[in-house]
């Protein structure tokens, strides 16, 4: 089983996955962002490190399936592949901080990328408001973070709504994170639970 967490920064993908893998005793896979070396340039200048940091997202995020395909276990993963192209190159692009000969270039490596996976069992996608997203991440007070801008936040909400709805690889399940604390609220936790199981028939 291979159940994927998917949501805008701070929408607590992380924890959720954690708290998953608690739940069910299997392996979590975390998205290893405080090692990225590109992080920290690219929120000071977006346009310059767009490119980089976009390609060695994707490295990472192929690298993981890729494991998770060799596995035996069940997995619970934070961020899924999609991500990376549909929502954060995607916006980058838009926003005119991604050149649109990187990001066709991008796009080709993410098309062949992707014929090549299977989609997980599950994505569970966290929908989050903007006011939500600015309390987690100054909560977790990471200094690269401090200057993420608003509109940016916006314009990936917008495109995580899209690329949501029109999913269609395989099951999906919405938290909405403004009314399931399931990080503070353990019957939250259990009701994100329940659905799960529904979907996936456990």
């Amino acid at each position: 089983m291979h159940i994927a967490v998917a949501g805008n920064i701070g929408s607590g993908k992380t924890t959720l996955t954690r708290l998953l893998a608690q739940h069910y005793g299997w392996a979590p896979m975390y998205e290893d962002v405080d090692v990225n070396p590109y992080l920290s340039d690219f929120y000071n200048d977006m346009q310059r490190w767009s490119f980089n940091v976009q390609i060695y997202f994707l490295n990472k995020r192929l690298r993981g399936i890729v494991d998770i395909a060799r596995s035996q276990q069940n997995v619970i993963q934070d961020r899924t592949i999609y991500e990376d192209a549909e929502i954060f190159a995607a916006n980058l692009h838009s926003m005119g901080l991604l050149s649109s000969r990187d990001f066709e270039n991008y796009k080709s490596l993410f098309d062949i990328m992707i014929s090549l996976v299977r989609p997980p069992d599950l994505l569970i996608y966290l929908k989050s408001s903007i006011p939500t997203l600015v309390s987690q991440i100054n909560k977790r007070g990471r200094e690269y973070e401090s200057g993420i801008r608003i509109d940016y936040l916006q314009g990936l909400n917008e495109r995580y709504d899209k690329w949501f709805d029109g999913y269609k690889d395989g099951k999906k399940l919405i938290v909405n994170v403004d009314e399931l604390k399931f990080e503070e609220n353990p019957e939250h936790l259990q009701k994100v639970v329940e659905l799960i199981n529904r979907e996936c028939g456990l």
